[in-house]
């Protein structure tokens, strides 16, 4: 693990892996992680990516896994959160745009981070996401549901998340499969606090990029679990409106695709990757 520093001061915990000597380039590829989950989540596509040539970076959301909760009372937002991204990019692929590859809330910042810096973006991989919400009963839902979730970590602790319901979405409907134990792991280990403000400051009202879909003139892989019925739509949305889009629904595969269908996820990501060419 290393850690940065942003210009606003934010500690970031973030691991960037290289591929062996003598590999043709191919383009890094950034994980953004879904709300409540780590870079853990992502354990298991790094081995594949290093093999096919690709760098692979992991990196913790503020108030996330191994990375600070800042303090102090101004609000956190998504424009924070692009700039913790952008401060990730810059420190492993300052040189070429990258992949940007996010799940769920990872997706969502992913595609803010599109709109505000195009030049450093090679591709986008949208997995189990969504571009938000512009009915406003539609966003008073979603950031209801989140104030749920961080009401139910402040009372309940991560470990009865984890091991309730909400466990579907953040280590996916197969707890015992290794990679699951691991994800569940890093999750239980974080600070409720960081976790409970984040979704009240940055997940629940982020705004949506729906208008902007249109402009986002990149190759795009918006992959979605055939379980997961409240990305089902939002992924067709996106594929819809993305100029270059490659949908994919994933057989007997919820929320957490790349853990519940490790496989087939991992054969999917690189063929999309194997189609944009060398770095």
């Amino acid at each position: 693990m290393q850690r940065l520093t942003t210009a606003a001061g934010v500690h970031l915990a973030y691991e960037h892996h290289r591929p062996a000597a003598g590999l043709p380039p191919r383009p890094a590829v950034i994980f953004s992680c879904a709300y409540c989950t780590t870079r853990e989540n992502w354990r298991g596509q790094v081995a594949p990516l290093l093999a096919a040539g690709h760098p692979v970076v992991l990196w913790d959301l503020r108030g996330h896994g191994d990375s600070q909760v800042p303090d102090g009372p101004a609000p956190w937002t998504i424009d924070d959160v692009v700039a913790d991204l952008h401060a990730v990019a810059e420190a492993t692929t300052p040189d070429a745009p990258f992949v940007a590859v996010g799940l769920s809330f990872g997706g969502l910042a992913s595609l803010h981070y599109r709109v505000r810096h195009p030049e450093r973006v090679a591709a986008l991989v949208l997995i189990a996401s969504g571009p938000g919400f512009k009915n406003a009963e539609a966003a008073a839902a979603w950031a209801a549901q989140v104030e749920r979730t961080a009401s139910f970590l402040e009372t309940r602790g991560l470990e009865a998340f984890v091991a309730g319901r909400a466990g579907s979405t953040c280590i996916g409907r197969r707890p015992e499969l290794p990679a699951a134990q691991a994800a569940a792991r890093a999750i239980v280990a974080q600070s409720v606090a960081g976790l409970a403000r984040f979704g009240r400051e940055v997940s629940g009202p982020a705004p949506p990029v729906i208008d902007a879909l249109a402009g986002m003139d990149v190759p795009a892989l918006v992959l979605v679990g055939e379980h997961d019925p409240a990305f089902l739509r939002a992924g067709e949305v996106m594929a819809a409106k993305l100029p270059r889009a490659r949908h994919v629904v994933v057989p007997d595969a919820g929320h957490i695709v790349n853990i519940e269908q490790a496989e087939r996820f991992d054969r999917e990501l690189l063929g999309f990757l194997g189609s944009l060419g060398a770095a």
